[in-house]
């Protein structure tokens, strides 16, 4: 037999139903190892070891000398799966005494999803292990925290959508406290990387989000255009990245540099972005082994103040493997100077005054910076000093765009934060304009350039009365805004993530008190037109517009702006006459018909009206009217005049009628009085036939029935047009035949 002590106490026969002829006991690293003793006689089953007294009494003093029991372990291991919950000690089972408890309390969630884990109490002894412990993308195991680590109110969240809490008492049995909350969380892919020569522009981040990538001009995509994240345990983007590879083979640039003999050289690093494998190489002079005066392949600091070359040459080696890339370079400012002499100071965004233009020993200069900015990392004066090998006292300041301030001079400049370079990501700045009373600001924004994900505000009033006058996203034209009040607050905000959507170029606002309650010149009338406005003062924004009387158009815009600057934005219009394009020709006369009231041409809105000759009838429409259009038309054709002859007959027998009657020479007075009644009769009859007959068809009128024959024409039907009246105006017209 051979029994080891550990987790549990369990014999393991070697040699079943023979006698034990060597014995072997351990605990931890101390094992016993009994020769020739026949302890267990006939033992073969677990349940006939004897108990610890009978051993002590067969063994002796070397029982008692080296062995004892440890303490029985309980393991357990509790699962979670839903989106919330507690982790609590305290639901575990009460421990029999003389035990110590191993736990393993494991959280699994949906896929995409990950846990965050809150340490709400934690109260443990020493010799209590407590650790958090979560997956990666492989299955393998990470330690994200343990007991030395975990305090109230932390946070921790797992890779994947796995996490598990693993405790363990401390071996002499002392059980602590602790209490977690979990809950779910989405988890995301890391964000694209940007590829050199190229841009990303990223959808969404989570599970189903897209990333698409474009190539700068002269460079072409390799790999997939568009990236979707795919839900994992550990979100992942669906392929590798694509590139912008592009032809350019240098990997290696030179620049000699050389002034006249008896001169030096002196170069400012104004800026130096290099990439890991990148180097820079200065040299004093054009040979091999010529004095290194800066490589940044050695790892040491920038030199901020320049070098200075010990003769008339430098040489400037760049190496690179990512030629042309837009994240990585250098700019360098050289002088020469003559010996005995400091070099010609630089500061830009700025300007200096001096004490001697050729900055001999004893110069002293002193620098100023453009408005919007301020000095910044070094002093506004400076001083040449040493005889012996001239320098400047100390280096050049910098002059950077302010972020923020309270400005009140009558006119000023606003920067994006570290003008002319990119801004920062996390940028918060306010700047706060202040004019005379009597005053108002008006802003000139000559550039604005922003990220999507960064915002400009533009606020009018003080901080009681603040209102937005306008919030700026990305890009945009010039324009220009001003306030109605003395106070105007700008604020900018730039994404603390902005990797993520990249960064504009920034802005430039330019600032100047105007006067309080000024409006635009009053414009004129114009000939033949009229005009309205849209406020009864021409103030900022106010609008006029020009209209043309009939038979005019308008040439020039219809509508003028009164703009912040206090002008208009164009000319005024003028009216042209048009009457021969936009008037209707007089269509003519139909045959055996008349006009009523003719002329040459009708404007739009006009009526003209036929009339037929006696015995004519009229077919078709009697009035026709003028339509406005490109060219003007008639509603209408021109109508038709068509003999009546059943009026005709009428007639003819009236005139037979009274031809008879002429030639009436004196016949005897029956006859005569005989004629006369067959006449009276005659024209009786006639007269009825052409009253009920032909009344619509003639333009005869017989005088008791129509007393003048132009009685049905009025101003209303004729004349009324009302696209062309004017106030008041009533038109009045008298005919007489």
């Amino acid at each position: 037999w051979k029994l080891e002590l550990g987790h549990s106490m369990s014999p393991q026969p070697e040699v079943p139903g023979s006698n034990l002829q060597s014995k072997h006991f351990k605990q931890g690293n101390t094992q016993l190892q009994l020769h020739d003793l026949d302890v267990f006689p006939h033992c073969c089953f677990p349940s006939q070891i004897p108990s610890v007294d009978i051993l002590r009494r067969r063994l002796g003093f070397l029982m008692s000398s080296v062995w004892h029991f440890p303490p029985a372990v309980t393991n357990c291991r509790v699962n979670f799966t839903d989106p919330e919950g507690y982790i609590d000690s305290s639901d575990d089972p009460p421990l029999p005494e003389g035990a110590f408890l191993q736990c393993t309390y494991t959280v699994t969630v949906y896929t995409g999803y990950g846990v965050e884990l809150q340490v709400k109490s934690v109260n443990l002894s020493e010799g209590e292990q407590l650790s958090i412990r979560g997956m990666d993308e492989g299955g393998a195991l990470l330690v994200l925290a343990n007991q030395t680590l975990l305090v109230e109110g932390q946070v921790i969240r797992s890779p994947t959508n796995t996490l598990s809490v693993f405790y363990r008492s401390s071996p002499e049995g002392g059980v602590g406290m602790f209490q977690l909350h979990y809950q779910i969380f989405r988890l995301s892919c890391a964000l694209p990387r940007r590829p050199h020569f190229g841009e990303v522009s990223v959808k969404d981040l989570h599970p189903g989000g897209t990333a698409h990538f474009q190539c700068h001009m002269g460079y072409h995509l390799q790999g997939d255009t568009t990236l979707t994240c795919l839900n994992a345990s550990l979100p992942v983007w669906m392929t590798h990245f694509p590139l912008c590879p592009n032809s350019t083979l240098d990997r290696s640039c030179s620049w000699s540099l050389e002034a006249p003999n008896g001169q030096r050289l002196h170069l400012h690093l104004e800026r130096m972005v290099l990439g890991p494998t990148d180097r820079l190489v200065l040299w004093s002079g054009l040979d091999a082994g010529s004095v290194v005066l800066f490589d940044s392949g050695r790892g040491g600091p920038i030199p901020f103040e320049g070098v200075i070359s010990e003769g008339p040459a430098v040489r400037v080696q760049f190496i690179t493997d990512q030629p042309n890339s837009h994240n990585t370079g250098f700019n360098i400012r050289y002088e020469a100077f003559e010996k005995g002499h400091c070099y010609e100071p630089y500061i830009q965004n700025g300007n200096f005054s001096t004490t001697d233009l050729t900055y001999g020993v004893g110069t002293v200069v002193q620098f100023t910076c453009d408005p919007g900015h301020s000095l910044e990392q070094g002093p506004p004066v400076i001083e040449c000093i040493n005889t012996r090998d001239p320098y400047w006292n100390d280096t050049e300041p910098l002059c950077k765009a302010l972020c923020g301030g309270d400005l009140s001079g009558p006119s000023g400049v606003i920067l994006s934060p570290n003008w002319p370079e990119w801004y920062g990501e996390g940028e918060d700045c306010s700047w706060r304009i202040h004019v005379g009373e009597d005053k108002r600001v008006l802003l000139d924004v000559q550039l604005l350039n922003l990220s999507d994900s960064d915002m400009l505000t533009i606020l009018d009033g003080d901080e009681v009365t603040t209102r937005i006058l306008g919030q700026f996203v990305g890009g945009t034209s010039p324009f220009k805004m001003s306030s109605s009040t003395p106070d105007l607050t700008i604020t900018f905000h730039s994404d603390p993530a902005g990797l993520v959507f990249g960064k504009g170029e920034g802005f430039i606002i330019n600032y100047m008190e105007v006067s309080r309650n000024d409006s635009c010149p009053d414009l004129p009338e114009i000939q033949n037109g009229w005009k309205t406005t849209s406020h009864t003062t021409l103030v900022r924004g106010a609008r006029i517009t020009y209209q043309c009387d009939p038979g005019y158009d308008l040439v020039g815009s219809e509508t003028l702006t009164c703009q912040v600057d206090l002008s208009w934005n164009t000319q005024p219009p003028f009216c042209e006459k048009t009457e021969e394009s936009v008037s209707c020709e007089n269509p003519g006369l139909p045959d055996n018909g008349y006009q009523i009231l003719s002329k040459r041409l009708y404007l739009p809105g006009e009526s003209l009206t036929f009339m037929c000759y006696q015995d004519y009838e009229l077919i078709g429409e009697m009035a026709i009217k003028c339509i406005l259009g490109n060219p003007s038309f008639w509603s209408g054709p021109l109508p038709l005049c068509r003999a009546n002859h059943e009026c005709s007959s009428s007639h003819a027998l009236e005139v037979a009628e009274a031809a008879a009657d002429s030639s009436f020479d004196g016949g005897s007075m029956a006859l005569a009085i005989f004629i006369l009644v067959l006449l009276v009769s005659v024209l009786l009859g006639g007269a009825y036939i052409y009253v009920t007959r032909c009344r619509y068809y003639s333009n005869l009128r017989l005088p008791l029935m129509y007393p003048h024959p132009y009685s049905q024409i009025t101003v209303e039907t004729e004349f009324d047009n009302p696209l062309y009246e004017t106030g008041g105006d009533t038109r009045e017209y008298e005919v007489s035949i």
